[in-house]
């Protein structure tokens, strides 16, 4: 089983930068699949971008397509989230997630697929 930690969250003007980092024990990264969600009060969590194990495909959210950009180095155990040109409302927690499965697809963007979560780190984008 992994155990996944975020960090690097904060606040930030619009328009700004943060990179986010997964930091992961336990089981060694590369087993996984891995993704960020975000949750903002009162919604719903969602997808944000999600990675193979191998770091040769990903997906993104329509929202933060060409802002954002999700990596890995598996030597280090580690998933990044690259965020640029933020905006307000993408204010949220925002969560790394792991799953193990055959093949990546894109069922890598619904939630209930991904058993092993962070606690979450905050994102807060002041206008």
């Amino acid at each position: 089983q992994v155990q996944l930690v975020e960090s690097g969250g904060g606040l930030v003007q619009a328009g700004g930068s943060l990179r986010l980092s997964c930091a992961t024990s336990g089981r060694t990264v590369s087993d996984y699949h891995m993704g960020w969600f975000r949750q903002a009060p009162w919604k719903e969590r969602e997808f944000v971008a999600a990675i193979s194990r191998s770091g040769r495909t990903t997906g993104y959210a329509d929202s933060v397509k060409g802002r954002f950009t999700i990596s890995r180095d598996n030597a280090k155990n580690t998933v990044y989230l690259q965020m640029t040109s933020l905006k307000p409302e993408e204010t949220a927690v925002y969560y790394c997630a792991g799953r193990i499965t055959g093949t990546y697809d894109s069922s890598a963007r619904i939630t209930g697929t991904y058993p092993y979560w962070g606690q979450g780190t905050q994102v807060t984008v002041s206008s």
